[in-house]
Parts: C-alpha cells; sequence; structure tokens
C-alpha cells in the first residue's frame, strides 16, 4: 500500500511539473526530479522498463533545465 501512495504522489508531482514547465527553468528541475522519482518508483515496484524509461526521462529533463537557465 505505501508504494503505491509513493508512486502515486511521484506521478503527480511530475505531471505538475510537466504542465507547469512553461512557466520557469524551476519548474524543469521540478520534472527532472518527479521523474527521478518515478524511476525510482519503477524499480521499486519490479517495474524495471518503466525506471529505466523514467531515467531517461530524468536525464532529458536535466539537459533541458540546464539550456534553460543559461
Amino acid at each position: 500500500m505505501g508504494l503505491t501512495v509513493y508512486g502515486v504522489v511521484a506521478l503527480s508531482f511530475m505531471m505538475l511539473m510537466y504542465a507547469l514547465e512553461s512557466r520557469a527553468a524551476i519548474y524543469v528541475l521540478g520534472f527532472a526530479v518527479g521523474c527521478a522519482l518515478s524511476s525510482a518508483y519503477g524499480f521499486a515496484s519490479g517495474a524495471w522498463p518503466f525506471g529505466v524509461v523514467e531515467a531517461l526521462w530524468t536525464y532529458v529533463a536535466l539537459r533541458r533545465y540546464l539550456r534553460a537557465r543559461s
């Protein structure tokens, strides 16, 4: 039950940050954090393909954040 709640919170946070990305670069960083949290959920729940994809999205979002800052 706890893992499910964690997953719902992580994915909700990720989607909220994605929706706010156009407002400021900090939300892009928030999206990267949300992706990392979702990746951890994927691995913890045994859905490793989901964990891998979210880890890749974390990398992409971090690169986007660094570009948006400069």
